[in-house]
């Protein structure tokens, strides 16, 4: 499996981008697809997850994106989205997606795109 992650770039707080990542494989329906990002000098933290159960999609975010940021994914495509609406600097980081899947458990990770918001 390899995630190809693209949409970050640079823009000024208040601002909006919208990542996209595209997998490869078959399993991409049937896995738990996450955004995580990493600021410098600081952990990896995970923005948001959404998962398909059925015909319903589950989606979760951290509380500090919670109401600016929607996750979504089209299984047609493979391709998980990212909505960044009302950027704030602090949301400055290199956004990783991720792959989880559910038959297997086996992980997968992209090799990131930077988000840069201005102050």
């Amino acid at each position: 499996v390899q995630l190809q992650a693209c949409g970050g770039g640079l823009v000024p707080a208040g601002g909006s981008l919208r990542l996209s990542c595209a997998a490869s494989g078959s399993a991409f329906s049937t896995s738990d697809m996450s955004w995580y990002r990493q600021a410098p000098g600081k952990q990896r933290e995970l923005v948001a997850r959404i998962r398909s159960r059925g015909s319903t999609d589950y989606a979760d975010y951290a509380a500090s994106v919670k109401g600016r940021f929607t996750i979504s994914r089209d299984n047609g495509k493979n391709t998980v989205y990212l909505q960044m609406n009302s950027l704030k600097p602090e949301d400055t980081a290199v956004y990783y997606c991720n792959q989880r899947e559910i038959s297997t458990s086996s992980v997968y990770w992209g090799q990131g795109t930077l988000v840069t918001v201005s102050s």
